[in-house]
């Protein structure tokens, strides 16, 4: 598992005001060509929407919803090397019903570039039915985004 060092921000709906959590790889994230394996991204990503999950809702929140992910689209366009830092950014878009569009970013501090970006479709169930639920405000101003 990757270490976490930091986490800040809610996630609004773009890069800038996106939850940010920064991300030392271990050895064990590194792959046979010496740079981050792709498998550690997906990884990450799931942990940082987890992570971003985690530091907005409430427990009451919590304890009646989780979600699940649909669908995932990843792209890679810049290694990550031994010993650099990786930052994550996670925000999201558009909320339809029970679902919910999620963006997360993976670079270097700094980069222009991403390591990594990736788009999922998240569904919110209710823990006790296990049934979709619709996203309503209460989770919208959560996150930080407009209904």
């Amino acid at each position: 598992m990757s270490e976490t060092i930091q986490q800040t921000g809610l996630g609004a709906v773009d890069y800038d005001t996106a939850f940010r959590r920064v991300i030392i790889p271990q050895s064990s994230d590194i792959d046979i060509l010496g740079h981050v394996n792709n498998v550690s991204y997906v990884r990450w990503v799931e942990e940082t929407a987890v992570a971003h999950w985690e530091h907005v809702a409430s427990q009451s929140v919590k304890d009646r919803y989780v979600f699940v992910l649909l669908r995932h689209e990843i792209d890679y366009r810049d290694q990550i090397l031994p010993g650099e830092i990786a930052e994550a950014r996670t925000w999201l878009g558009w909320a339809k019903g029970p679902r919910f569009e999620r963006f997360v970013d993976i670079r270097k501090p700094g980069a222009k570039r991403f390591s990594s970006s990736s788009r999922m479709e998240w569904c919110m169930l209710d823990i006790e039915t296990r049934k979709p639920k619709r996203i309503d405000d209460e989770i919208l101003q959560m996150f930080q985004v407009p209904g």
